[in-house]
């Protein structure tokens, strides 16, 4: 009833056995990406491997939309108090494609470690901005302008200082 012609599921752990010029036809032609959260080292790991993220900055007309870890890849560090998968690098560096790092779940029942202080805490020891955000708000970022679009509670961190 959307009115999409197709829906598909890359897995990205498989990719790097599959021959690429058999699977990025297709993820040139996707519209939008759903990254549905999970661990975002391991997200970032398999997205290098699998060589789709070198593709990302050539996919200009698609959208990106990440839950919880599948936006958290995106930014360039997500902060040791995250870290769960050790990656091969050793550090807590995403992808890059956005200039800021999230915390998410921020005040979420199940997560009672994920409140304002600690996101505070997180923040300080990252060397970029940075957004603490409940579940019922997003970020969206277009030709490089951030936009919060919000029904809850959310904190914007600048850049630490040195």
């Amino acid at each position: 009833q959307l009115g999409w012609k197709s829906v598909g599921l890359l897995e990205l752990t498989a990719l790097p056995s599959i021959p690429r010029d058999k699977w990025e036809p297709l993820v040139r032609e996707t519209d939008v990406f759903l990254a549905a959260g999970g661990d975002a080292l391991y997200l970032a790991h398999w997205m290098r491997e699998s060589g789709l993220a070198d593709m990302l900055p050539s996919l200009e007309r698609a959208v990106w939309v990440g839950l919880s870890g599948g936006s958290m890849v995106m930014t360039p560090r997500i902060g040791a108090a995250f870290m769960g998968w050790q990656p091969p690098w050793g550090d807590d560096r995403a992808l890059g494609v956005v200039d800021f790092a999230i915390y998410p779940h921020l005040d979420h029942p199940m997560l009672p470690s994920n409140t304002m202080a600690n996101a505070e805490k997180w923040a300080a020891t990252l060397d970029c901005h940075a957004y603490a955000m409940d579940d019922d708000t997003a970020i969206a970022v277009v030709d490089g302008e951030v936009g919060i679009v919000s029904e809850g509670n959310w904190r914007y961190f600048e850049r630490p200082a040195g």
